[in-house]
């Protein structure tokens, strides 16, 4: 077994692909009208791996999640190959950096947050 894809709650689904996919060069894999409004949207990292469903919020509990969907912990863990670009590329495409970038035993290591405020680690390993 593996994980296939996680879901997301977010505001907007047009802003959510644009973030997911412009400024962190995620693969739209899938948007699919599903009717009444609703999409089955997801987006994957570039090489590869477990996808987001992008889930556009309905109802009070869902808006009150978004942005909060792990408790104000690090929700995602993005690995890189070469942490140096995509922080750039990142930098310049506005992603929010909680941090400066460190230095731990498992690699090199910086937290940023999505549009909503979740957090990730960009992470190279070691």
């Amino acid at each position: 077994m593996r994980i296939a894809l996680t879901t997301l709650v977010v505001a907007d689904y047009d802003d959510a692909l644009e973030f997911y996919v412009h400024a962190l060069g995620f693969t739209l894999t899938e948007d699919t009208d599903m009717g009444g409004g609703k999409r089955w949207v997801v987006v994957t990292p570039s090489a590869g791996g477990a996808g987001l469903l992008l889930a556009q919020a309905s109802g009070a509990a869902q808006v009150a999640s978004v942005g909060h969907q792990a408790g104000g912990r690090v929700m995602g863990f993005l690995h890189t190959d070469d942490f140096a670009r995509d922080h750039a590329r990142m930098t310049a495409a506005g992603v929010t950096f909680l941090e400066a970038p460190r230095t731990e035993p498992y690699g090199t290591v910086v937290v940023f947050q999505d549009l909503y405020g979740n957090r990730w680690d960009l992470i190279e390993p070691s």
